[in-house]
């Protein structure tokens, strides 16, 4: 787990290491163990190392192979790396490293844009060419691993965060339309390629990107998630279903357990977590290291979940470690929080993870984590209501979006306000082919846009703001493969995640899987009062905030007036979105 980043020019300048220097700085703290930086002429590489697989000097980053003709930057880790690298030795290639890195970069020259279907993983990388001066720029299939760009005439820049981007200079800032109104009405998720500024984009998942000496470039999806399903498949029992899941299940916990250093998980104390924890228990793993973190409650909501963890725990022998933030913690981290935030993201529990992530990264350096289990097995509460539903647009919408495009007209100030992006992007996406069921509509959206948008975006970021990596072992994509061919009714079942559940039932307490759904509680920023609404207003009422126009006063002023009476359909406060976008353009110094 690293940052990477880059520049390559189209008019015979070359690269400005300037600019590299300080994309590379921007991203230390995703990997504070080494540095490197790579020149050639027109070309320029940066990497932040944080040492995982083959903690020797042998696998630095940079990387090249002068024989191949070669150059890499890579993050992320690819599990299945040992079985790649002897294949790769049977074809004759030769090693000087015994890390993951250098398998991708010797699997590009074997195999070339076909490389990443042979990779089990989540990684970004970006591959020089030196004979034919192209460059290859690849994300994992669910986009765990981040990767944005600007490009213009002259040159392409790319990084693993955005702001690392714009340290760099020379970005377009002015706010994208479309992107603005994802963020206010599909919560804050901003489809690829878009951010949420103009000037800058990001590579969708499961893409390789060939970009020529010219500048010109050809994108090629290399994976995609299909719904489709045999007659076999919808006969196919809920116990066979439930038996084949526990196993692929199994292998997707273990492979994350690859590395050189010691793993351990993030326990929240609800199905997933737990289930990993149990899992690896029951492969032997003893003396685990596992983390919960608790908030103060607000207005009689609960802000810790500690009792369920605590019972994992206790039933595994793990060595577990709780986290409790006092409100002076809390609101002492949320600047921090929102400056390591690589686009502005409205969920509350970006704060907990990043305090999280600070505790137990004095601990351990990698972690795995229960984010996708949700999206991948309906666990939300908007699947049910789409089963059978005759209008599954307005229904997803009714349930998910923050606000409508008629509400967003009464928020945001006439000059901002475009087209009805957000529902226009989800009906696209639910007229794709591959999927006929609403649910499975809804499953495809949730897993392909939704997840790594939201939730994966905001492990990464929380995570790699303290140099820890996160693996997600409910993104294995032969799991979620798996899966999808899984008829919707057994996702339903039990309430939802029925046959995820199902598996857990084998290995975890009911008192565990039975309990209510749980979310990350983070009370105080959805209760808004005290010195979070001073900060909010704060923002909001600032002379940058006021030359920027972007809601209406009277919007405003209602919202200040009683911020627990304006809460989305997701119970996100209205409030809080509105302040979290003009923190985070102010943090980037927009």
């Amino acid at each position: 787990m690293c940052g990477l980043c880059g520049e390559i020019t189209f008019d015979g300048a070359s690269a400005s290491t300037e600019a590299l220097e300080k994309m590379t700085a921007a991203m230390a703290p995703r990997g504070p163990d080494a540095d490197g930086i790579l020149r050639r002429s027109r070309l320029g590489l940066g990497h932040r190392r944080l040492k995982i697989i083959d903690l020797s000097d042998h696998a630095q980053q940079p990387m090249s192979d002068p024989d191949l003709g070669l150059d890499i930057v890579f993050n992320g880790c690819i599990y299945n790396y040992r079985e790649l690298r002897a294949e790769l030795e049977a074809k004759g290639y030769r090693f000087f490293s015994t890390g993951d890195t250098e398998v991708i970069l010797k699997a590009h020259h074997a195999w070339g844009e076909a490389a990443p279907t042979r990779l089990h993983g989540m990684f970004a990388y970006a591959v020089h060419e030196r004979d034919s001066g192209r460059l290859f720029l690849v994300r994992d299939r669910f986009g765990i691993k981040p990767l944005y760009y600007t490009q213009d005439a002259r040159r392409l820049r790319f990084a693993s965060t955005l702001p690392a981007l714009l340290r760099a200079g020379d970005v377009d800032t002015s706010i994208d339309l479309a992107a603005l109104h994802c963020f206010m009405s599909f919560h804050a998720v901003v489809p690829p390629p878009r951010t949420i500024l103009n000037g800058i984009r990001k590579l969708p998942p499961a893409t390789v990107r060939r970009v020529e000496r010219d500048g010109s470039f050809t994108d090629t999806t290399y994976w995609t998630l299909s719904f489709a399903r045999s007659a076999e498949d919808e006969e196919t029992s809920f116990e066979t279903w439930t038996d084949r899941l526990e196993a692929s299940l199994m292998t997707a916990v273990s492979r994350r357990m690859i590395a050189d250093v010691p793993v351990g998980v993030l326990l929240s104390g609800g199905v997933d977590s737990s289930l990993i924890v149990a899992m690896l228990a029951h492969m032997g793993q003893t003396g685990l290291k596992t983390f919960s973190i608790g908030f103060h409650e607000a207005k009689g909501e609960k802000g810790d979940e500690f009792v369920y963890s605590d019972l994992i725990s206790e039933r595994f022998g793990t060595d577990h470690t709780k986290i409790f933030v006092p409100s002076s913690d809390l609101m002492e981290a949320l600047p921090r929080t929102i400056a390591a935030q690589s686009e502005p993201m409205v969920s509350y529990d970006n704060v907990g993870f990043y305090l999280l992530s600070r505790e137990v990264s004095k601990h351990v350096k990698v972690v795995q984590s229960g984010q996708g289990a949700d999206e991948v097995f309906a666990g939300y509460h908007w699947y049910p209501k789409l089963a059978g539903s005759n209008r599954p647009l307005d229904d997803y919408a009714e349930a998910f979006f923050d606000r409508d495009h008629e509400k967003m007209g009464r928020h945001l100030e006439d000059r901002w306000l475009g087209n009805d992006a957000s529902r226009e992007f989800v009906a696209g996406h639910f007229a794709l082919e591959g999927a006929v069921d609403p649910v499975d509509k809804a499953l495809r959206l949730d897993t392909g846009i939704m997840l790594a948008d939201d939730p994966v975006k905001r492990v990464d970021n929380m995570t790699m703001a303290w140099g820890l990596e996160a693996r997600v072992p409910f993104l294995d994509h032969e799991l979620v493969e798996l899966a999808a061919r899984i008829p919707a009714r057994h996702k339903l079942h039990d309430g939802g995640k029925g046959v995820l559940k199902a598996v857990a039932r084998r290995f975890v307490p009911n008192e565990v899987i039975d309990r209510p759904k749980g979310y990350f509680p983070v009370p105080a920023l959805k209760y808004l009062d005290g010195p979070y609404l001073e900060m909010a207003r704060a923002a909001l009422t600032s002379e940058k905030a006021r030359e920027r126009g972007l809601f209406r006063g009277a919007y405003l002023d209602a919202l200040f007036a009683d911020p627990a009476g304006h809460i989305t359909p997701l119970r996100g406060s209205e409030l809080w979105q509105c302040a979290l976008l003009e923190l985070w353009l102010q943090a980037q110094g927009i």
